[in-house]
């Protein structure tokens, strides 16, 4: 096995943990090493620190599978780690049958991705030095999952930085393009072949259950109690409006909700689920907003639930605008023209809003240009929050440090006249474990605001 010697004036970034090795960071390479190879990472003092695969065309020169002598990567190590992989799911995860099964670094196997959907696996290979090593990794996958089918979605430019071609396509078995699981005790359809990245986002699912102590407690707003109601000859304790009538509408007590950059749907799911009263679910892309009425109409969820195919920043900013001009109409002592009819599809508020878009900044000359987007967003979201209400809003970019998050959405509601609460803070899933020290991994922020006004 050849031997990749690190610089002297490197950063020790291998020694507290982190996986990647960069070509600026090798002083040589002793031996004949080829392109996907196994090599040693060895200090400059002749140390033993890794064993990784090795390609010279990459700016990430070796990433790192192992902190012990390790010969190969063949099925029985593939098996091995796939086995561990497996039980950290089933320890944090319980009984559930769809979650991220492999996540690169984090699970000591870097360019490879593995999301398990029921019987169904799908795969992501992004590196040359998984790539050559395909065989075996679908081989541990059949020996520990006895999945029904195996289907990769390697369709991601990072593969044409490692020399690749994007790829997809059956690799065992057989895969229907849609596949139902269940997430939060929801029934998600997942477009396995033409939807984003492997079809679904794992890494929010416990953020999505978190909108649950937001979701009731807002009937009081609209004169609505509960009061002790006598009815053939028996005491229930029903909800009164404030015209002194029996609210009959299950969901009386549940929040209005917009949810913006909605993919599939999922946390319209869960607010419905936690009883909301009417959610608007908007994206941009009419196939997304089609799954998101599949899965809308799988949980029984369809009577509270509106679609809108739209551009999430013009929407928003088309709202306020109208909420805006609803605003100088109701004040009495301005003169308005009412000739003029109010656009009734503008100008609504909700008592939550949830921001959820993609990431913004791929790469770190991108920051500037993703702190103006998220901060737009967020500033015309917390604008239609109703007062006293909550702001959810996250950033998957990982060029968009948490500090730097925090202070955009800041600057937003400064600009906006708001004050912000923050009631949670949270990152990804269990099924998205994070090396300490590997701040590549730390890329999901997600956040809770209850909104003021000034």
């Amino acid at each position: 096995m050849a031997s990749v010697i690190l610089q002297k004036n490197r950063k020790k970034r291998v020694e507290q943990g982190h996986p990647w090795i960069f070509n600026n960071e090798i002083d040589r390479v002793e031996g004949e090493a080829k392109p996907g190879d196994l090599v040693q990472v060895v200090s400059e003092k002749g140390k033993f620190l890794a064993v990784g695969y090795y390609n010279p065309a990459s700016t990430i020169t070796v990433r790192v599978v192992s902190y012990q002598p390790l010969e190969a990567m063949d099925h029985a190590f593939f098996v091995k780690q796939f086995t561990h992989c497996l039980a950290h799911r089933e320890r944090f995860l319980g009984e559930a049958n769809a979650y991220r099964l492999v996540y690169g670094e984090a699970d000591f196997l870097p360019g490879l991705i593995v999301d398990r959907f029921a019987d169904v696996l799908v795969v992501q290979i992004l590196t040359l030095g998984m790539d050559v090593h395909r065989e075996a990794i679908v081989s541990a996958l059949v020996e520990v999952m006895q999945p029904q089918g195996i289907y990769e979605r390697s369709d991601v430019p990072i593969r044409e930085l490692e020399g690749l071609e994007q790829t997809t396509g059956l690799l065992y078995g057989e895969c229907p393009r849609h596949v139902l699981v269940r997430e939060n005790d929801l029934l998600i359809e997942v477009d396995i072949e033409h939807g984003q990245k492997t079809g679904y986002f794992f890494d929010q699912r416990e953020n999505r259950a978190s909108i649950e102590p937001l979701m009731k407690g807002w009937g009081r707003r609209s004169g609505i109690q509960l009061q002790d109601v006598e009815q053939d000859g028996m005491i229930e304790r029903k909800p009164v409006n404030a015209n002194g009538k029996v609210v009959t509408f299950p969901y009386w007590d549940g929040a209005t909700v917009l949810e913006c950059f909605s993919h599939t749907g999922s946390f319209t799911l869960n607010a419905c689920k936690y009883g909301a009263k009417k959610v608007t679910c908007l994206d941009i892309s009419e196939h997304a907003i089609e799954s998101a009425r599949k899965n809308v109409d799988l949980n029984g969820f369809t009577d509270r639930v509106e679609f809108v195919v739209a551009d999430a920043f013009d929407y928003l900013r088309s709202q306020v605008k109208g909420a805006e001009e609803r605003t100088v109409r109701s004040q009495q002592d301005t003169k308005v023209d009412t000739s003029v009819k109010l656009n009734a599809q503008t100008g609504r508020t909700w008592d939550v809003v949830i921001l959820d878009p993609p990431a913004f900044a791929k790469t770190r000359s991108a920051v500037a240009g993703a702190c103006r987007g998220y901060k737009d967003i967020n500033l015309h979201g917390m604008k239609l929050v109703n007062e006293g209400g909550y702001l959810v809003t996250a950033s998957c970019s990982f060029h968009m440090r948490p500090d730097l998050f925090l202070e955009t959405i800041q600057e937003a509601a400064k600009d906006a006249g708001k004050i912000l609460r923050l009631v949670e803070w949270r990152a990804a899933g269990k099924d998205h474990p994070q090396i300490l020290g590997v701040q590549e991994g730390h890329y999901l922020k997600f956040a809770v605001f209850e909104v003021r006004s000034k």
